[in-house]
Parts: C-alpha cells; sequence; structure tokens
C-alpha cells in the first residue's frame, strides 16, 4: 500500500482542473475561484473553491493581520464542516459561520496529504455540480 504525498499548494490547482466542467474564473467581483459549469455551453457556474483576498474578517491571531493566503473550500454540510474543522489544518470564522464552506492556509496545506485533499476538493465540486454532471461521473 503506497502513502500519499503531503499536499503542495500546486495540488489545488491540479485537483481543480482535472474535474469534470471546470474552469478558473472568478466570482464576487473579482475573486479567484474554481468554478463548475451548471449548463453546458454556460459561461457561469458554481464556485467550489477560491482564493480569498486578505480581509479584516480573517486575522491571524499571532501577527494580528489578514490572512494573505487562504483558500475557502465548499462542503457537503454544515456536519461535513465541522468534522474538518475538528481535524485540522481547516478552520472556520465569523465570516462564514452559517455557510458550509472551510478555510485552510495554503501555507499549511502539507499537514494533509495530496489524497485528502483531493477527496475534500471533489466533495466540494460534488456539492456545486448538477446532477446531471454527478450523475455522469458516479466514481467521483
Amino acid at each position: 500500500m503506497s502513502r500519499s504525498r503531503k499536499a503542495r499548494p500546486a495540488d489545488v490547482d491540479e485537483i481543480c482542473a482535472s474535474l469534470p466542467q471546470t474552469w478558473f474564473g472568478t466570482s464576487w467581483g473579482d475573486v479567484p475561484t474554481w468554478l463548475v459549469r451548471q449548463k453546458d455551453g454556460d459561461t457561469k457556474g458554481r464556485g467550489f473553491v477560491l482564493y480569498r483576498k486578505p480581509h479584516k474578517t480573517a486575522i491571524d491571531p499571532v501577527s494580528g493581520t489578514p490572512y494573505d493566503d487562504l483558500l475557502v473550500i465548499r462542503t457537503p454540510s454544515m456536519a461535513d464542516k465541522a468534522a474538518l474543522v475538528a481535524q485540522g489544518p481547516y478552520f472556520d470564522i465569523e465570516h462564514f459561520a452559517r455557510n458550509s464552506a472551510v478555510l485552510v492556509q495554503l501555507s499549511r496545506i502539507a499537514e494533509i496529504t495530496r489524497d485528502e485533499l483531493a477527496e475534500v476538493i471533489t466533495d466540494a465540486w460534488r456539492t456545486c455540480a448538477p446532477r446531471r454532471l454527478r450523475d455522469q461521473h458516479p466514481d467521483l
């Protein structure tokens, strides 16, 4: 049995790009986001992973400055979110308290394996992909 290697920041984009009907665009105005198409030929999509810009709602408790390397990943449910936060390095902030999404610093991504990261991102994709697309890819 082989052990998965530690995750790297570059794995985020590699995993997202490998999922069906995804592209790297923007959401919430200009936030870099991985999106999944809702219909064939659609130019809009639902964001499942986004690179959050530094903001006063997410402050590093040690330095007192806004985090500058946050990734936001959708989760299937609030229970899934709680389970990820409990195991770390995922965490939550008040701004996302009512959203089923977790945050993780890219600088801490090596605390999980690439396989674990792929599972969390694939779950995020499944959460946002339309049923038709999920049904076409039951192995994901």
